[in-house]
């Protein structure tokens, strides 16, 4: 986990298809309306291959994207860093002879938040972070920078549905706590042992699918006059609770 990557913006059509066919992570892929050749359809069947989201744009905004001018209707933005697997992540917990603590993401769209969360999941001992294919942010250099080095040390591991993955998990002895207002106050769960961390989206919260999944639904004491916290900060306050009951 120590290589840095730089974030690439991978424009034209044999150049994405060949970032594709080299195993590069490509977590978007935008293709201008309309197109629908040969050389651009070779393209879209390596994303779908590659679940690869793809974003159908106008030519306008694939030129303000475009640092070369020169994109013919395909720009691929590839990870900044390299995922983990969830294996990894449990080998993670296996080598250091702890229980397995897990930060689960659904649905995290702001890159600083992401960012926040991968530096606190490093900080509180978490031994990864698993987050969605679909409708989240990735790896970005925007969330290495807010990361502040902790992607170097904390694996992320990218999925394509959150709730099959908790399933999974909950075979290797996992159990899954979500943070969310209409829950039991923090404080009165008994949160030791291998667990999933869950937190929600910014503004819907943990999806109800991937809610039902969880086994105990937290809620964060709240007495201020606004209704929530950021989705970092939640993690932060259910992540040192579950710290806490650890040690």
């Amino acid at each position: 986990m120590e290589i840095q990557y730089e974030e690439l913006t991978i424009e034209g059509r044999n150049a994405v298809l060949e970032a594709f066919r080299s195993g590069k992570t490509i977590d978007k892929l935008y293709v201008q309306e309309g197109l629908q050749d040969g050389p651009v359809m070779s393209v879209l069947r390596e994303a779908k291959k590659h679940d690869t989201i793809v974003s159908r744009v106008k030519k306008e905004r694939l030129d303000q994207l475009s640092e070369t001018g020169k994109h013919q209707g395909v720009i691929a933005q590839a990870a900044a860093y390299e995922y983990a697997s969830v294996e990894d992540i449990l080998n993670a917990a296996r080598e250091k002879g702890e229980a397995p603590f897990i930060f689960l993401l659904d649905n995290i769209e702001d890159p600083h938040n992401l960012g926040a969360i991968i530096r606190t999941a490093n900080l509180a001992g978490a031994h990864g972070v698993i987050i969605p294919k679909r409708r989240a942010v990735g790896l970005t250099a925007t969330v290495a920078r807010t990361s502040a080095g902790a992607l170097n040390y904390t694996p992320v591991a990218k999925v394509t549905n959150l709730s099959t993955t908790i399933e999974e998990l909950k075979k290797e002895g996992l159990w899954f706590v979500c943070a969310d207002m209409g829950g039991e106050t923090m404080y009165n769960l008994n949160l030791k042992g291998p667990i999933g961390m869950v937190i929600g989206n910014e503004g819907e919260g943990v999806s109800r699918l991937v809610k039902e999944k969880c086994d105990y639904i937290a809620s964060i004491p709240m007495k201020g006059n606004i209704d929530s916290l950021n989705a970092s900060v939640a993690a932060g306050v259910l992540a040192y609770e579950i710290v806490r009951q650890r040690l």
